[in-house]
């Protein structure tokens, strides 16, 4: 039980935090205040999280500069794949492009849903969030609880947002993917390239799929930060302008 006592401690705190809240915006949203203060304690995980966010799409946009380079050494190495390997990573590790770096803000969302799918399905919170309730139906309701009432309604509307808010990311993605295309020799390069190519635009689905599993605070939280997700991706994926030589 020792190794549970940091998790168990955490959904404490952001259930003394989410009752604060609740109780804050109360006199503005009545009933549906916990279901405001899950949106703002997502949007306060979003803001947190959110250098990360920036960071990716400026590593983004390093390697697709770094296109013609890494094309470059293809030629050259076409016939020596390993040497060919090691340029591309010496290429994208002095640039400061990590491969990886678009994974931090999804993996680092992981830990804040299970605090908050503990926090509406167990009693660990120790608030009684799990009992309020948003137009009738309590926050700890699952769909397999039934649909009676406004639960089905309810559940729809937000199985409906994140439906097409997948669908808008798996589109961008496809239509980035196609932009960019494969490029050969890149350290995402391997057997499994182009499986994982026709992959990523699914994992947007994933999100519906775990809403149809997960209590009805967590769906919240998972509507909340998809959305947001999809204005970072307008907001921060803008196309730049590019200055001419005259306006310098």
């Amino acid at each position: 039980m020792l190794a549970f006592a940091p998790l168990h401690d955490t959904v404490s705190a952001a259930g003394s935090a989410l009752s604060w809240l609740t109780e804050l915006l109360e006199p503005l949203a009545g009933g549906a205040a916990t279901a405001a203060a899950i949106v703002l304690f997502t949007i306060a995980v979003r803001l947190l999280i959110s250098p990360l966010t920036v960071a990716q799409v400026r590593g983004e946009r390093r390697r697709a500069a770094l296109a013609p380079q890494v094309r470059d050494l293809q030629q050259r190495y076409a016939d020596d794949p390993a040497t060919l390997q090691r340029e591309v990573f010496t290429l994208y590790r002095e640039a400061g492009a990590n491969p990886i770096a678009g994974c931090l803000p999804l993996l680092l969302q992981a830990p804040f849903l299970l605090v908050l799918y503990r926090l509406f399905s167990t009693s660990e919170g120790g608030t009684g969030l799990l009992d309020e309730r948003l137009v009738g139906v309590p926050l700890g309701h699952h769909l397999s609880d039934g649909l009676a009432g406004a639960a089905g309604p309810l559940f729809g509307v937000l199985l409906v947002v994140l439906l097409a808010v997948a669908w808008w990311s798996s589109r961008r993605a496809r239509r980035a993917s196609a932009a960019v295309g494969t490029v050969a020799g890149t350290p995402t390069e391997g057997p499994g390239a182009a499986t994982l190519g026709r992959l990523l635009p699914l994992l947007p689905f994933t999100t519906v799929l775990v809403a149809l599993v997960l209590p009805l605070a967590a769906v919240i939280y998972l509507v909340t930060t998809s959305v947001w997700s999809a204005l970072e991706q307008v907001v921060l994926r803008r196309p730049q302008a590019v200055s001419s030589p005259a306006g310098r």
